[in-house]
């Protein structure tokens, strides 16, 4: 069986695919010039303070800063979901923007939106169940 990753690695982890996923949504919209939709922008808005948060939480080797994490990850996964399956069912076109017609081979924004939400939710769910069960 592998070695059981300590809390505050997994906050590391979940700061780490937060500060991906911000520094991403930036390139793409400064550096790129992509315009975000406004899904993208909700989804902005629930993403940049994990950056901080989880931050927080592995310097200050803080648990419990998963009762903070845990409601902004599950915000962003079901908006990005529902982004994602728009795109999909709208035909690779954002009816909110434009967003969603540009492809990072083989993922789109949205896909690779809902990606990052899974895994800091995750990360953070794991944090929790380990505090229940303590």
């Amino acid at each position: 069986m592998p070695p059981r990753l300590s809390s505050r690695t997994l906050l590391a982890l979940g700061a780490l695919v937060a500060t991906v996923a911000t520094a991403g949504s930036l390139t793409y919209s400064l550096v790129l010039g992509f315009a975000p939709c406004e899904l993208c922008w909700y989804q902005r808005i629930l993403m940049y303070p994990l950056v901080a948060v989880l931050a927080y939480g592995y310097l200050a080797d803080d648990t419990a800063i998963y009762r903070l994490v845990l409601p902004f990850g599950v915000a962003g996964t079901l908006l990005a979901a529902y982004h994602s399956y728009l795109q999909a069912v709208a035909g690779n076109t954002c009816t909110f923007g434009g967003c969603a017609t540009v492809y990072v081979r083989p993922v789109t924004i949205p896909n690779q939106s809902l990606v990052a939400f899974l895994l800091i939710t995750g990360l953070v769910a794991a944090i929790a169940v380990r505090a229940r069960s303590a």
